[in-house]
């Protein structure tokens, strides 16, 4: 194995919650695998050009297997429904190293976790890692029923008593998730931590703001993002490739370079896993991402997801 592929096996499947499964890997010939920190996730080949993201859920420490929860989306472009169907113990799977774009800052006085349904699935290797530490946090954990909240074993056995809160949209109205009750007075030293649908995040990083919580104090990843990757005709450079091709309205970068014999490295196709972030020698990008921070988008050297980004300007150049 290199430190960029890996070849794993399936070693456990169970179910986690309803239309959710576990998954366990691990390497045939039983090495250690690369190490990770808490909030990590790994792509999965799928199928052949079929890579997805899976957040890790074990805990930091354990080099020996890798453990992941995938939710069969209704809406799945295949990774989710083929792992759910193909991916059976002794199922030999690619993977890439794990790689981490939702950081734990361990050095915080308390941090504040919140997980909607399979948004869960980096929140509890943060708890693991925050209870091993000895660190204060408290977990809000919400979904639509009982039956739909994974993991539910794992984190009980983090004896975490009144830190722990599961919110279920059908229980009892003494336990509904209300924002307000569940965010702490803003403190410098405390930090937030979200994960979980779209519309999730965006009620408790509104929420957070509109309580004065600073935005380098509130924490956030995306499984995925609604974006509208049209917009007007413009003409892109491959620098390195010495190619020029003509985006359309309705293509990406990614499809009208792919014309011209130009492959950039996708996954997510909707701007959220930073795998296509490619720098931009040439023009004024049009972000469409959900990867880069503001600061990033505003920097002089740039750089821009051509999977669902698009150019202010009418020629771009890219270092591809």
């Amino acid at each position: 194995m290199t430190t960029n592929s890996l070849q794993v096996s399936v070693i456990a499947r169970e179910r986690a919650a309803s239309d959710i499964v576990r998954i366990t890997l691990a390497s045939p010939d039983g090495a250690q695998l690369p190490e990770f920190v808490a909030g990590s996730h790994i792509d999965v080949h799928v199928d052949s050009g079929l890579v997805r993201q899976y957040s890790l859920v074990n805990h930091p420490g354990e080099r020996g297997h890798y453990v992941i929860g995938v939710l069969l989306d209704a809406k799945s472009r295949g990774g989710s429904k083929a792992i759910h169907a193909d991916f059976q113990v002794g199922r030999s799977v690619r993977i890439g190293a794990p790689r981490c774009n939702f950081p734990l800052l361990t050095s915080a006085k308390r941090s504040i976790l919140f997980a909607g349904g399979i948004g869960i699935t980096p929140i509890l290797s943060m708890a693991r890692e925050l209870a091993a530490l000895g660190q204060a946090f408290s977990l809000h954990y919400c979904c639509r029923g009982l039956d739909k909240a994974a993991f539910l074993d794992e984190i009980n056995a983090l004896n975490l008593g009144n830190d722990f809160h599961l919110h279920l949209d059908d229980g009892t109205p003494d336990q509904r998730f209300v924002l307000a009750d569940c965010l702490p007075d803003v403190d410098a030293d405390t930090h937030l931590y979200i994960c979980g649908p779209e519309g999730f995040i965006n009620h408790v990083v509104d929420g957070a703001e509109a309580s004065g919580w600073a935005t380098p104090q509130v924490h956030v990843e995306r499984f995925s993002a609604n974006v509208d990757v049209t917009g007007e005709s413009f003409v892109v450079v491959a620098a390195r490739s010495q190619a020029e091709v003509v985006v359309s309205k309705e293509e990406t970068i990614v499809q009208a370079l792919a014309r011209v014999g130009v492959v950039v490295p996708i996954s997510c196709e909707q701007g959220v896993c930073g795998t296509c972030l490619t720098r931009v020698i040439e023009g004024s990008p049009d972000h469409r991402d959900m990867f880069q921070t503001d600061e990033e988008k505003g920097a002089a050297s740039q750089c821009i997801t051509p999977c669902c980004s698009r150019s202010l300007s009418g020629r771009l150049v890219l270092d591809l």
